[in-house]
């Protein structure tokens, strides 16, 4: 039997068939506007049965032996009484507030991010806090504070693509199909990342740009843009405002100024902002690779101006803004108790930009643990997440989880994390579970991931986990669902769309028809109604109104003030396509098709050390240091060294995050620079 569903293995929600015979899951594959022969193969997607049926998944509930040696197997029954009674005592004791509930990316964010909000709402704790500051939502937030909503790129239709800080063909294969094929029939590809990537090495133009530094060139492109007259004067008339605010503050940034300290030329500049203001449609594809950097809001709001400046907003084959669905607000923020505020509270703006993101900047469970500020938490549940391997700072992140008194983590294998929880309590995969993602509520059309097999062993959905747990804590009343698609039904009521209308479009239901330039007849999501080049909001509270008004802020890339003994710059690395963050790496399958934990060092950094392929290097920072082996690789640039991402898990002595810091944070969505630091590495003894 062939099935419609989507796949949750990462972010991308690919629209995906699955192969079911006997009530098991024998393959899966991705849908495509492309020809079999010219799809892009996701291995974790060909891994699926593996991954599904793995032995080292986890199927039953395990609670930590008293003696600390171990765990023990437990019932459904006995383990979220266990849970909720500590939920319970912590609140007694340290008040609702000293719990909070920890969101990694595994689990998604729409419905799945709206089930944990709700319990702890009612709970009386405003403390669900997601991974954000460091991924997509910072730079959701930037979108939002500029045009109402974040845009999404058609490449599939552009004359022009310029890909920025994101590498799709090891994240999001359908948004890298759109990019090939765009380029086959005749699109300019522009590439601006500072390692070689297969996209930057199929580029028409590649700018190897210094990390962190993303955006001082949008803003060098639109001082060129606006200096050349190449605007679309009349949108920027008429569905703008603070322009002039703007071009005062982009003069600062001429081509010549930034280019040096750029490792770009002021020419290369001046091309590509030309090529983009006057090649029509052009899409501007923005990713991770902006997120792990103070500067990202800032950076990420040039970018977005860049869009409206040129007439590229909201136009076919430009980026397009979203046509959501209406949905149901679940969440209950409504039954917080008055004036608890979450230990996200120094970052207001960010915590309030949307109705359903929250809050969002993780370093504040670490802070609130180990330095009790703004009150201590005493609980964690880590649900779909790892932060022992994928948060900064390692070493400070691990006495933080290592110190809280309770610690419940929510997956589908033993993690580094999971080792230190007292309780462990195994979820389903994907294909194990029907759930509402964000990527089908945020924008048409609609796709419903499928339930196609039965959990695997005792293993819950992360919906029965929390719907149960909520009744244990008394609010049965709150939680009256007994299935996904009640709750599913409930929350599209507002759209008029069942779950069951949903398995009968199994190829994607679209409830309003595409369209363009919406602001034609519609006002921005702004307090103007306007594209905002400048922020009253900002303004108000504080912090400029136009981005990079006041500068970059500071050195962007960590300990740059210890450069003298740290002399090479480390980038963390590209994601494999085979993983996710730190998953799968237990799949046999998924790791011998691959490198394993590898660091690039350019042939000239590593000639004067001796170092050869294949060498175990030590890279060394100011928090830690860290084991990889030596790939010798014209990838990155003489000074740079790029390590691989995610082997924390696979192998403590390959944690990425162990030389990363959460220092300083951004002031705004409080995000720290882990992706760009000074660093220095010799041969391991």
């Amino acid at each position: 039997m062939i099935i419609d569903t989507v796949c949750r293995f990462c972010s991308s929600c690919c629209p995906i068939e699955a192969e079911v015979v006997d009530n098991r899951l024998v393959a899966a594959w991705r849908k495509s506007f492309l020809t079999p022969d010219k799809r892009l193969a996701c291995p974790k997607l060909s891994a699926a049965p593996e991954i599904v049926y793995s032995p080292e998944r986890l199927t039953t509930p395990l609670i930590k032996k008293e003696d600390g040696s171990g765990f023990r197997e437990a019932s459904w029954d006995e383990a979220l009484n266990w849970v909720a009674d500590r939920f319970q005592h912590h609140k007694e004791t340290s008040g609702a507030q000293s719990v909070a509930w920890l969101r990694g990316m595994a689990a998604d964010w729409g419905a799945p991010w709206d089930y944990p909000n709700r319990l702890m709402h009612l709970f009386g704790s405003p403390n669900t806090i997601g991974n954000g500051s460091i991924c997509f939502v910072a730079r959701d937030f930037a979108h939002s504070y500029t045009y109402g909503s974040m845009a999404f790129p058609e490449a599939k239709s552009a004359r022009c693509i310029i890909v920025w800080g994101k590498n799709d063909g090891n994240t999001a294969l359908g948004a890298a199909e759109g990019i090939h094929y765009a380029k086959e029939h005749g699109a300019t590809l522009i590439v601006i990342d500072p390692v070689q990537t297969a996209l930057a090495r199929k580029a028409d133009i590649w700018l190897q740009i210094k990390p962190g530094h993303d955006g001082l060139l949008a803003m060098a492109m639109i001082h060129q843009i606006i200096k050349e007259n190449l605007l679309d004067s009349d949108f920027i008339e008429h569905h703008t405002i603070g322009f002039e605010a703007l071009k005062e503050v982009a003069a600062q940034y001429s081509a010549e100024a930034v280019a040096e300290s750029l490792w770009l030329t002021a020419e290369q500049i001046r091309q590509i902002a030309r090529i983009y203001a006057t090649t029509k449609p052009t899409a501007i594809i923005d990713g991770n690779g902006l997120d792990m950097h103070r500067e990202v809001f800032d950076t990420t709001r040039a970018i977005a101006m860049l869009r409206a400046l040129t007439g590229n907003l909201d136009k076919p084959g430009g980026d397009v803004l979203p046509q959501p669905i209406p949905v149901r607000n679940i969440q209950l923020k409504e039954r917080l108790p008055k004036g608890v505020l979450p230990i996200t509270h120094q970052y207001s703006l960010f915590n309030a930009f949307s109705d359903t993101w929250g809050n969002q900047v993780q370093g504040c469970v670490v802070d609130a643990i180990l330095e009790e500020t703004p009150y201590p938490l005493k609980m964690v549940v880590v649900q779909s997440g790892n932060p022992l391997i994928t948060m900064a700072d390692a070493k400070r992140t691990r006495a933080a989880f290592t110190l809280v008194e309770t610690l419940v983590v929510i997956d589908l294998f033993m993690t580094e994390t999971a080792k230190l929880a007292d309780v462990i309590l195994p979820a389903a995969t994907g294909f194990e579970k029907t759930q509402l993602n964000r990527s089908s509520i945020r924008n048409n059309p609609m796709f419903l991931q499928n339930a196609v097999i039965a959990p695997v062993g005792d293993s819950w959905p992360d919906w029965k986990i929390v719907f149960e747990l909520g009744r244990r804590l008394g609010h049965a009343a709150e939680f009256p669902w007994q299935t996904a698609e009640e709750a599913i039904d409930y929350q599209l009521e507002p759209a008029g769309v069942t779950v069951a209308q949903l398995r009968r479009n199994g190829k994607g239901l679209r409830i309003e028809e595409l369209r363009y330039e919406k602001y034609q007849t519609q006002q921005f999501k702004t307090p103007s109604g306007k594209v905002e080049f400048f922020s009253s909001r900002l303004a108000e509270a504080g912090f400029p109104g136009v981005p990079f008004a006041h500068g970059l802020g500071g050195n962007p890339i960590s300990f740059a003030d210890r450069s003298s003994e740290y002399p090479l710059l480390g980038i963390s690395g590209s994601r494999d396509i085979r993983f996710t963050n730190s998953q799968f790496r237990t799949i046999p399958t998924l790791l011998q098709s691959g490198a394993g934990a590898k660091v690039d060092i350019h042939p000239e950094d590593a000639k004067p050390q001796g170092i050869t392929e294949g060498d175990s290097l030590r890279i060394e920072t100011p928090k830690g240091a860290i084991e990889m082996a030596a790939r010798i690789s014209t990838a990155v640039r003489p000074g740079t060294i790029r390590l691989a991402w995610g082997w924390g898990d696979y192998d403590p002595r390959c944690n990425l995050n162990a030389l990363t810091e959460d220092d300083q944070r951004g002031q705004i969505t409080g995000t720290s620079t882990s992706r760009s630091f000074m660093c220095r590495v010799r041969k391991a003894e």
